[in-house]
């Protein structure tokens, strides 16, 4: 388990309490888990992620991530519709593990109200929310 001043949080992107977050990029929002998340769960041998073209509400579940501890579900960090899944995850779900933020990113949506994204915690926020 890594320390608290180790995990990768960047700054650019949001976070829920339940340690997805989210990243906008340009007109759709990308989302995954933290790095505290995939630390937590520890190896992922198994992402499980909707179809493009599903349709969510915020706080809704989108998936599930398995790994060699655990099952746990994935929760939409705001409401929208998929328009692109990390296809890649399917053969390689490590990749969640190695790199939370850019290879292993699960889902992107189009946003059905952007001002949820300023509902999700700061980098800083985040961190105070983790030490606890």
């Amino acid at each position: 388990m890594k320390a608290i001043s180790e995990l990768k949080l960047p700054d650019n992107v949001r976070y829920t309490d339940d340690h997805e977050w989210a990243k906008p990029d340009g007109d759709t929002v990308r989302i995954g888990i933290s790095d505290y998340a995939q630390d937590q769960l520890g190896d992922i041998v198994f992402v499980e992620l909707p179809e493009v073209g599903s349709t969510f509400d915020k706080g809704a579940e989108f998936g599930t991530v398995e790994s060699v501890k655990a099952v746990s579900e994935l929760y939409m960090p705001m409401g929208g519709k998929v328009t692109a899944v990390n296809e890649s995850l399917a053969d390689e779900p490590e990749r969640v593990n190695n790199d939370p933020y850019d290879g292993g990113w699960m889902i992107e949506i189009e946003a059905s109200d952007a001002g949820e994204f300023d509902a999700l915690k700061p980098k800083a926020d985040y961190l105070e929310m983790l030490k606890g």
